[in-house]
């Protein structure tokens, strides 16, 4: 027996042994049942996470877009005096390396309404020119065009407000601002009507029902600033996460006191739970994973009783402990690796086709899933991390491997005589 040569760590004598251990048979159905039901659960496990992952990353990415493509990354609001000089200070902000636009607005509310319906919007005062370099607007005009915005004192809105006023490009629209002319009875309305000369849709519930964009002079003297603005929207070229080291340029270019709010403090209530949620998500659809990984311990568990006259000849014939622990140890990592794989081919393949998808499941169950108005999007959006993907990986296949170091220790340790006694 000495003179008998071992074979080599993972040799293919192991793996031969490892896949027939694996093979359902009639006496190990009830085996089989558990490794095909831990195979399931990791690869439900992994996929979901990838899904879950990348629609909340693809929600985060759609809303800073939007969020930025309208308002901008950083806000300059006057201290002390009205911006007055918005002109002068919107010309030396633009000037600031890394600044793509510095926008003046003028913000209010108002009463939007047509023959048919009426709703509350927020008007904003804006360019003609500023309108234009906007990309998220000029992009995405479905009626109308922006050539005729200053004309004949049009304005844009937004596809929903235009839907739920009964409204096209050429319409009228009347405006109604609470604060008016000043009368011997006290403040009066401001209503005037105003034609559609351009309808936008950027696919975001919150700012297509409520946005309407009037020309700039035309919003001071409606609103009754003749001379000033609200604030100065500033979008950078770089990141929005690296908003921070333009706060110092801008505040001095301004040449003025000025008050600086960047797009994460004005949103910060809102990504904060959005990233709470996306933690929680995580640490639940783990529990997954784990839960298919305890399978695995338990499936081996009963492999290894089954097999207990098998271990024994094994050894008898000259196996060594080391050679049975890789056989058990490639079994289960076996079913982790495979269900892994499984899942991370079934989640890239759902995050490709997720709007496909959920518009299926829509017709099929003749509901609307993830409602605009309730989601803030038009499209159910999947930004993939491979980064985040390949960590849900490892993460799987480091809780699939700990899963079978236990059974196969036990394997190693199983006594060839008390195998044989009691097997």
């Amino acid at each position: 027996m000495e003179n008998v040569p071992r074979p080599l760590p993972f040799s293919a004598f192991e793996w031969l042994v490892s896949g027939r251990y694996l093979r359902a048979r009639r006496r190990e159905g009830f085996i089989s049942v558990i490794a095909g039901f831990s195979f399931l659960g990791i690869m439900l496990g992994v996929a979901t996470l990838i899904i879950v992952m990348a629609v909340m990353n693809g929600f985060r990415k759609e809303l800073i877009d939007k969020i930025v493509g309208m308002n901008g990354h950083l806000v300059v609001q006057p201290i002390e005096s009205p911006l007055t000089d918005w002109q002068d200070v919107a010309e030396r902000i633009s000037q600031v390396p890394g600044i793509r636009l510095a926008v003046p607005v003028v913000d209010g509310p108002a009463l939007a309404s047509s023959a048919q319906n009426a709703s509350g919007v927020l008007v904003r005062g804006i360019r003609a020119d500023d309108l234009n370099k906007l990309a998220a607007i000029a992009s995405s005009i479905q009626q109308g065009s922006l050539d005729a915005f200053e004309q004949g004192q049009g304005v844009a809105i937004g596809r929903r407000l235009a839907e739920q006023l009964s409204l096209r490009a050429g319409d009228n629209i009347t405006l109604v601002a609470p604060d008016g002319a000043m009368t011997s009875k006290g403040t009066t309305a401001r209503i005037k009507p105003y034609k559609v000369a351009a309808v936008f849709s950027l696919d975001m519930s919150e700012y297509d029902s409520v946005m309407v964009f009037l020309p700039l002079a035309e919003a001071q003297a409606y609103f009754n600033r003749a001379d000033d603005v609200s604030a100065i929207e500033i979008f950078i070229e770089a990141s929005p996460d690296r908003v921070d080291q333009f706060r110092r340029p801008v505040a001095d270019a301004a040449g003025r006191p000025v008050f600086l709010v960047d797009w994460r403090r004005r949103t910060s209530a809102f990504f904060a739970a959005l990233q709470v949620e996306r933690n929680v998500m995580f640490l639940i659809l783990t529990l997954i994973v784990l839960v298919a990984a305890l399978n695995i311990v338990s499936g081996l568990i009963m492999l290894v009783k089954d097999k207990g006259s098998d271990i024994a000849i094994l050894r008898t014939v000259g196996a060594s402990r080391g050679s049975i622990m890789r056989v058990f140890l490639i079994a289960g990592a076996a079913i982790g690796v495979l269900g892994t794989l499984a899942g991370l081919l079934v989640g890239m393949l759902v995050c490709v086709n997720i709007e496909s998808i959920r518009q299926f499941l829509s017709w099929l169950t003749n509901t609307e899933l993830f409602p605009p108005k309730l989601y803030f999007l038009s499209k159910l959006p999947a930004e993939i991390d491979f980064l985040e993907t390949a960590a849900v990986v490892v993460m799987a296949l480091t809780l699939s491997f700990l899963a079978t170091l236990y059974p196969s220790w036990r394997a190693a340790r199983l006594d060839p005589v008390e195998a044989f006694r009691y097997g």
